[in-house]
């Protein structure tokens, strides 16, 4: 059941700035930036390969916390650090969407990150 509150949270994956992880009216739902923080730790791992994997496990739980599900998806951005990571983001992005016509659009930025990130993700959801 979706809260009547705007701001959604993932425990372990908030943000340390006075930021919800994602918020939605109606609809629409978007996201702040999605780290690939270890929910049960609350702590960034140094490699780029679980910060990724991570990073897409917690854009799940934020879709079920805002009542979404991956069908409710239109777009992702990914932010990453360098190209290094578009195999790891590859691999994550096929798992979830394996039929090339039924995929949200996606865009990759490569730019600089802070607090030892190696990528960012960032959503927008419609939940019919």
């Amino acid at each position: 059941m979706v809260s009547s509150s705007r701001s959604i949270e993932v425990p372990g994956v908030a943000h340390n700035a006075p930021i919800p992880l994602g918020a939605r009216v109606g609809p629409l739902l978007c996201s702040s930036g999605i780290a690939g923080k270890d929910g049960a730790t609350g702590q960034l791992p140094a490699d780029a390969a679980s910060q990724t994997r991570l990073a897409f496990e917690n854009m799940d739980k934020l879709l079920a916390a805002g009542g979404a599900t991956l069908a409710h998806l239109v777009k992702l951005t990914v932010y990453v650090k360098d190209n290094s990571l578009r195999d790891a983001i590859n691999t994550e992005w096929l798992a979830r969407f394996p039929d090339p016509l039924d995929r949200p659009a996606r865009h990759i930025v490569v730019h600089e990150l802070q607090h030892g990130m190696w990528l960012q993700l960032e959503i927008t959801a419609f939940v019919v």
